[in-house]
């Protein structure tokens, strides 16, 4: 079939064409950047926690006093190995899924020219890397005469645990492994690389990758008290966690119980990426809705212009065109139309991205969501114009000529 007469058609319902070709322009746009925040929440949801998640779980304490903390600590911690089904307790500044700990960048060098990147610092007690379950690739865990009191924020020149995925950040190709980064006014030595260890909120829209995550060992003190680590077999552990918080209500009576804070690792989990579910779900639903409606206009233009067409489909039914040949011309026509769309439809997702880039530091559309985009338009387009097609490539050519 000749695209002539086709365009020509189209040039003669210019405002139809172009309200239906903008309407999948910017379901084009809206499909395509939709696509990609859902599958970065996906994504995100689905992240390594590099920790034994299922038999974790945390206690938080607050409101008391610097000068309590020793005090405090060693009540807790006594109270909380008690428990039947507990395996271990350490104190720890953060969780994967928690509340966010020390952030802070790093340099390769002690001039700070050479910068690293901004990291995650896991402040960890005697025992908590132990218990978190981290699979060491190299080196070796802290020894016990390295655990030092907190002066500020971290340890002053503590040694570290590194995930790989950053220490090939830092070192492309090399051994991290006794070498140095510099940050909060002290540097740390490389002791040992870990496989995986996401920072505490991972995929909070944050450009660097979720594994820049690093582990200090610190003893608990007057800067370092109030969070403890608790291990148990994944069987006790909802009752374990359960009798922690009674004991730690009762073990600390002039504090407070953070309740948000003092749960299994999988309910942090749950809670963290609740936001992140609601979105996907609210992003799919935008989609049906705005496909649904583009399909309906598609239908709606489609049988508008079958039933405009009636006479001119009874002659060229008349003079041997085949049901085939009018079916075939409906479906070029809606595919010109949508191909149209298509294109103005990916310039407006690249321009909705950088909008987005600009509000919520989301990185560039990746390249590969328009074919996606295009694909699913061209498919839903020819599905939605089959059925009026249909309904013209059956019309009689007698009957359609007397009642036009």
């Amino acid at each position: 079939m000749q695209i002539q007469p086709v365009l020509a058609a189209l040039r003669r319902h210019r405002i139809a064409t172009i309200v239906i070709a903008l309407e999948i322009a910017l379901a084009c746009a809206v499909l395509c950047n939709a696509c990609f925040l859902i599958v970065r929440r996906v994504q995100a949801m689905h992240v390594q926690s590099g920790v034994d998640e299922h038999a974790l779980g945390t206690i938080k304490i607050e409101g008391f006093e610097g000068s309590q903390a020793n005090d405090l600590n060693a009540r807790v911690t006594a109270a909380l190995r008690a428990l039947p089904g507990v395996q271990s307790v350490s104190s720890i500044g953060a969780v994967p899924f928690g509340e966010p700990g020390v952030i802070a960048g790093v340099t390769r060098d002690a001039a700070g020219q050479q910068f690293g990147g901004v990291v995650d610092f896991y402040v960890a007690g005697p025992g908590a890397a132990k218990a978190m379950g981290l699979r060491l690739l190299a080196g070796r865990m802290p020894a016990p005469d390295e655990y030092m009191p907190v002066t500020q924020i971290v340890p002053k020149e503590a040694p570290i645990l590194i995930t790989h995925v950053l220490a090939e950040h830092l070192w492309p190709g090399e051994n991290p492994l006794d070498k140095t980064i510099w940050s909060m006014d002290t540097h740390f030595r490389v002791i040992g690389v870990v496989d995986h260890l996401t920072i505490p909120q991972p995929g909070s829209g944050e450009e660097k990758d979720a594994d820049w995550s690093i582990v200090v060992p610190a003893m608990p003190g007057p800067q370092f008290a109030g969070k403890y680590l608790l291990s148990a077999s994944p069987e006790d552990l909802p009752r374990v966690m359960r009798d922690a918080r009674i004991a730690a209500l009762k073990t600390a009576p002039d504090a407070v119980l953070d309740l948000e804070q003092s749960r299994t690792i999988d309910q942090l989990r749950d809670t963290f990426f609740l936001s992140d579910r609601v979105m996907t779900g609210l992003l799919i639903a935008v989609i049906v809705a705005l496909l649904g409606t583009t399909a309906l206009g598609i239908v709606g233009l489609a049988s508008f212009w079958v039933a405009q067409r009636r006479r001119q489909i009874g002659v060229r039914r008349a003079l041997g065109a085949t049901r085939g040949d009018i079916l075939r011309y409906f479906q070029i026509e809606n595919f010109l139309i949508v191909t149209i769309g298509i294109v103005a439809g990916m310039i407006l997702a690249y321009a909705i991205n950088l909008v987005l880039m600009s509000i919520y530091e989301l990185p560039r559309l990746p390249f590969g969501y328009l074919p996606i985009g295009a694909v699913a338009l061209w498919i839903l387009g020819q599905l939605a114009v089959l059925a009026p097609a249909l309904r013209a490539a059956s019309v009689p050519p007698v009957a359609a000529i007397r009642s036009a």
